[in-house]
């Protein structure tokens, strides 16, 4: 009797199961702009304490950007209006009130792919503290999901490449829309025309003591990459390259390239004896089997605009290598 009991358990579980994978599998597409987010919350908790809070640690300003751009454009909807197509937005953060604090990341569940995060709690300040508490991990698990979704779209046209991986070792996965500027045994340089600009990557490598020299790690990098600059990458007039910006230090973050531990550099370039400037974002990947460190940086020029999801774009081409 026992072994009958288990057997038709198991066969709950199981049909349980095939129906959630069902459900999954026949999710619509989601949908929305990249770095978008829908905000689920009442007119009178957006208006006030909390949505200021949402704004502060969402929306705040871009690491590295020479001008402020926020982190996700938000849009504010009604609880009453989170329905139908509007379920299938990628990104969404419910907020709500509970007898408890709460917090939950979900994913998939109502179209796919879909991040969902759900904070809830007994009044202002609760649910003040919990999104507080939790800000690094919302923020790194939206961005996480758009990167991907970048790198979806990425893939619809990729450019076939085999040049840098049998010179230097690396794959990336771009575009075709970006074109060779420059192709050196031991430097890559690739390019975009955009209107009134372009977005350009480099790939390079340098051995370990380029960086690991002292414990002024930013120091050395900025070395690195005005020195690279001077060498290979001049300006439009005679004289001029390309340079760290010297009024103000970039940004200096830990990240994994590849499984690979990386230095995240971001900050403002300009060029030495010429008017031009914007933003970059350079990775320095520790290539322990090989005693090098692979250099991948993207650095976006479009005076007098935007250029938060340029930036965002080329962070998901460099996030895409594979170091070989």
């Amino acid at each position: 009797m026992k072994n009958i009991f288990y057997l038709f358990l198991i066969g709950i579980l199981v049909t349980s199961c095939d129906d959630q994978s069902n459900k999954k599998n026949n999710l619509s597409d989601s949908s929305g702009r990249l770095n978008n987010l829908s905000i689920i919350i009442d007119n009178d908790l957006w208006k006030g304490e909390v949505g200021e809070v949402l704004r502060k640690n969402l929306a705040s300003p871009v690491d590295g950007l020479p001008q402020q751009e926020p982190l996700f454009d938000m849009n504010q909807i009604p609880p009453k209006a989170f329905s139908g197509f509007v379920q299938n937005n990628r990104t969404f953060l419910k907020i709500g009130k509970s007898s408890s604090p709460s917090f939950e990341v979900i994913t998939d569940t109502f179209a796919k792919p879909q991040t969902g995060i759900f904070v809830s709690g007994p009044s202002k300040t609760a649910i003040i503290e919990t999104l507080n508490a939790h800000n690094n991990e919302i923020i790194t698990s939206y961005k996480d999901t758009e990167i991907k979704e970048q790198q979806r779209r990425i893939s619809k046209s990729l450019k076939k490449d085999e040049l840098l991986a049998k010179n230097l070792g690396v794959s990336l996965k771009f575009p075709t829309a970006y074109r060779y500027a420059k192709t050196d045994k031991d430097f890559f340089w690739i390019r975009k025309d955009i209107p009134n600009g372009s977005m350009e990557i480099l790939v390079y490598e340098v051995p370990f003591q380029v960086i690991d020299r002292d414990t002024n790690v930013v120091g050395n990098i900025i070395k690195m990459r005005d020195s690279i600059g001077e060498a290979r990458v001049p300006g439009p007039t005679e004289g001029s390259f390309l340079i760290t910006e010297e009024a103000y230090a970039p940004y200096l973050f830990e990240s994994n390239i590849d499984g690979k531990f990386a230095y995240e550099t971001r900050g403002t370039w300009e060029v030495k004896n010429a008017f031009m400037a914007g933003p970059f974002i350079n990775y320095a990947v520790r290539d322990e089997k090989n005693k090098r460190y692979v250099i991948l940086e993207g650095f976006v020029f479009r005076p007098s605009s935007t250029k938060r999801d340029n930036i965002f774009e080329l962070e998901a081409i460099l996030k895409s290598a594979k170091i070989k």
